[in-house]
This record gives structure tokens, sequence and C-alpha cells, in this order.
């Protein structure tokens, strides 16, 4: 498994612990590493995306809502819902992941950890987001930025 992949995991394990114990923080991520046991780099990548969701969660969730159709927060899985936050998340706060790996990393995530239904549900949910972002789907910002400005430059 690769480090963002296990990085994205345990933050999603993380807040699913956070979401249904009463609200962890980022200064009980060391005792969920030691339980859990994480690589230095995945942990480093687990708790920059557990740290700017903490920071985000109003803006992530109103996203939700307005894209779940027909669904209250409170009516998702906690996985699927834990799952459809970090990928959030990263769609509109981590511009140097293209959209399309954080889609497909949930979807995949989603099977793994809930249902086959969830993975369709996650991507139905996550694609209506894609839609609303001013950025490439396939490339980080950054990436595109850059061509960009070569674009520019000749």
């Amino acid at each position: 498994m690769g480090v963002r992949r296990e990085g994205r995991e345990a933050a999603i394990q993380f807040l699913y612990q956070r979401d249904l114990g009463g609200g962890a923080g980022v200064s009980d991520l060391e005792d969920f590493y030691a339980f859990r046991g994480l690589s230095p780099a995945a942990r480093r990548f687990c708790e920059g995306l557990v740290r700017g969701l903490l920071d985000h969660t109003v803006a992530v969730d109103d996203a939700l809502r307005t894209h779940s159709q027909n669904y209250e927060l409170d009516r998702l899985s906690a996985v699927d819902r834990n799952i459809l936050r970090l990928a959030i998340h990263e769609m509109l706060f981590c511009p140097e992941i293209p959209p399309v790996v954080s889609i497909n990393e949930a979807i995949d995530i989603a099977k793994k950890y809930s249902t086959e239904e969830s993975g369709r549900f996650v991507n139905g949910v996550l694609d209506r987001i894609k839609a609303t972002l001013k950025r490439p789907d396939r490339t980080s910002a950054k990436a595109a930025e850059l061509a960009s400005d070569t674009t520019e430059d000749e």
C-alpha cells in the first residue's frame, strides 16, 4: 500500500473514531498512531489531512450537505460521511492533489471499508462537487498554473 493511501485510510479511521467518540482533536493523533502504527511519511500525510479537515469542517460539511441530495449528514453512515469529508477537503483545499485522484481514492476506500453501494454513492456526490470546481480534474492546480505560465510566455 502506498504512503498516501495508508495516510488517507488512517485519517478516515481517526475521523470515524472522532465522529463516534466525542471529538478527539489533533493532540490525540499520537495516541492513535501508537495504536494504529504508521510509517513516518504516512503520519505526516495523515496529520496534514486531519489538520486541514478540522480547520475547514464547516465549509466541507456545507459542500457535503449541498451535494448529497436528500441526505442529512446524520443519515449517512459514519464511514461514508468521513470518506466524503476527507475527499471533499482534498478537492476544495488541497490544490496539489488532482480531484480525480481524491475521487478514485475515496471510491476504493468506500468499497474496502463500507459497501459496494457506498462506492457508487461516494462517486455520485464527489462528481457533483468536481463539476463545480474551477480547476483541472486530472492535474494539480499548481501543475495547471505552471502550464498556463509556460503558454503565456510563448
